[in-house]
């Protein structure tokens, strides 16, 4: 009996010191994403915007969408123009898949890598993981968010909703945006990440 109490204490204590280490790991990223948006050097915000700007919306912290996929690489794929919110084509090629579980739903994202990055020293291993769920129009932005990765050792791969965030387009009609393919639709809320960006009442 002592010896069961021992093993329960034992992945009780590890998965709270991990539940621990993703939860700073997400505010970390929310810090560095609100310093982002605070400098005029580096913010998508209108200067209205950016003048009463104090913090992003997020959503409340789940470490549940912390997610350890199954990453299938898909090598000899066709690179393929991405469809945009302004005429932009940029070239992307569909890099790999990300299988998962989540909310009793087994789920398949298709994970993108822009071949416009490729030549650049700080973007050789970026993937890019653009999708759309069911709360996007209400309480995330109509237009889908995005999840920025990099490119695994093996053949699993870290998808943390908590780290999703909006396209530049949601703030300001001056970007062109990656649209998500309809492939990376969820049909379940992801309640997590960046939320709906309220505009200032001048800007509608």
């Amino acid at each position: 009996m002592y010896r069961l109490f021992i093993i329960i204490l034992f992945f009780f204590g590890n998965a709270l010191a991990q539940n621990s280490s993703d939860i700073k790991r997400i505010l970390l990223f929310q810090d560095q994403l609100n310093k982002e948006f605070a400098s005029e050097e580096t913010s998508p915000l209108t200067p209205k915007d950016l003048k009463s700007f104090k913090s992003l919306s997020f959503f409340k912290i789940d470490t549940s969408f912390c997610i350890k996929a199954k990453f299938v690489r898909t090598p000899y794929e066709t690179p393929f123009v991405m469809k945009t919110t302004t005429g932009n084509e940029p070239i992307y090629v569909k890099y790999g898949e990300a299988h998962f579980v989540l909310q009793d739903k087994k789920h398949v994202l298709n994970i993108y890598q822009n071949q416009g990055l490729t030549t650049q020293l700080e973007y050789e291993d970026y993937l890019f993981l653009p999708f759309t769920d069911v709360t996007n129009g209400e309480t995330s932005y109509d237009g889908g968010r995005y999840i920025d990765l990099k490119i695994p050792d093996g053949d699993t791969i870290l998808i943390d909703f908590n780290t999703a965030y909006n396209p530049y387009c949601a703030y300001s009609e001056r970007y062109s945006c990656p649209i998500p393919p309809e492939e990376n639709d969820l049909d379940i809320k992801i309640s997590v990440g960046v939320k709906k960006h309220m505009k200032h009442p001048e800007n509608e």
